[in-house]
């Protein structure tokens, strides 16, 4: 009798661990899935089909009426279009085609102008590995890299061109109004800021009269921080 209970407490046992390890192999197949298609998003090639030529912005209107335009940071895999939607929200878990998305899309801020007429424009996308999206924005805490990607460019569904050049990288919570509450006049609070608070500033480089952007991404899904690079719009 006693032979049989260790037999049958054997065999429990086994069958216990037996279905353990499947669901962990499931939990990992489905992690496995899940980041291959987060990555896969973040990396989908096929859009740049949509990226303007010679100022060209029919493509791009092609792409999407949420389409404002097209960025490029220069060095980097920053080359995405950028959307604008109702809200602030939308183009988070959404692609640039309209399609449910884990790594969103690059996305301009809902309350300006989506012809980058304001003197300031705040540009998101989410942090995403290998730089992807705005992964790269990180580096940018590096003077040598900031050094060494100082330009970019955008293209406005409008067909205006401007050359980006950054003069400024940030961190900052995202309740600081100063950068994510988009200014209706002048930046001198905004630069104010930051020769107070940057990690990397270049003051020569701008002028409160200049016509900004600021491209934002989260530190991690943790946190509250931000991670912000300052251009002008030349």
């Amino acid at each position: 009798m006693l032979r049989k209970s260790i037999i049958f407490a054997h065999k429990s046992i086994n069958c216990i661990v037996a279905i353990v390890s499947l669901v962990m192999f499931l939990i990992c197949l489905y992690a496995m899935i899940d980041a291959y298609m987060v990555y896969n998003g973040a990396n989908d090639s096929g859009i740049l089909r949509y990226k303007p030529v010679y100022g060209d912005t029919e493509v791009l209107r092609e792409l999407s009426d949420d389409a404002v335009a097209w960025l490029t940071v220069d060095g980097t895999r920053i080359d995405y279009p950028v959307m604008q939607g109702k809200t602030n929200s939308e183009y988070l878990n959404k692609d640039p085609r309209g399609e449910f998305s884990l790594s969103g899309s690059i996305f301009l801020d809902s309350r300006n102008d989506s012809a980058f007429g304001d003197p300031y424009s705040l540009i998101y996308g989410h942090h995403m590995e290998y730089g992807a999206m705005f992964g790269a924005l990180d580096e940018y805490a590096d003077k040598g890299f900031f050094d060494e990607h100082k330009t970019g460019s955008l293209t406005v569904v409008n067909g205006k061109e401007y050359r980006i050049e950054f003069f400024a990288a940030c961190k900052a919570q995202a309740t600081e109004a100063v950068i994510f509450d988009p200014p209706e006049s002048d930046n001198t609070s905004l630069l104010e800021y930051l020769e107070k608070n940057a990690l990397i500033y270049y003051p020569q480089d701008v002028d409160a009269g200049d016509k900004l952007t600021a491209l934002s991404t989260c530190q991690s899904a943790e946190s509250n921080e931000r991670m912000i690079v300052f251009g002008t719009l030349r």
